[in-house]
């Protein structure tokens, strides 16, 4: 088999494809990044190492003024759980994402932790990346 007549890549190929293919990438991931967690409010999250998962059933989100929110919708604490039941009624394997604000009592983020516990709802606590 004679080999002379097959071109040989020359290390300088061109790269622009590969470049071309990750701005569609990022311009991809920019467009789509609002649409992962569409019912969060925007809240600063206290910093930790790890990360949030993305499967969510239900989002409960505490402010700085201890207003509390499910899927952006106010919610008294009183009726809090009744809330939860009501929205997670049906739902196979429930997740609750818990969003405190930075600065939110410890309490607070115990009381819908409580919740969870006793209904048997997963519970995920969102923080910021580190």
């Amino acid at each position: 088999m004679n080999l002379r007549g097959r071109n040989k890549v020359s290390p300088e190929f061109s790269m622009s494809s590969m470049t071309d293919i990750v701005f569609l990438l990022l311009v991809f991931f920019l467009l789509t990044s609002p649409a992962i967690t569409p019912d969060a409010l925007d809240l600063i999250l206290p910093k930790a190492k790890g990360k949030t998962s993305n499967q969510q059933n239900l989002s409960v989100s505490i402010t700085k003024d201890l207003d509390i929110y499910v899927n952006k919708e106010r919610v008294t604490p009183n009726n809090l759980e009744a809330f939860i039941n009501s929205e997670l009624t049906g739902v196979e394997d429930p997740t609750i994402i818990l969003r405190a604000e930075e600065g939110v009592p410890i309490e607070e983020a115990v009381t819908v932790m409580d919740i969870a516990n006793r209904n048997k709802y997963k519970i995920v606590l969102a923080v910021r990346p580190n």
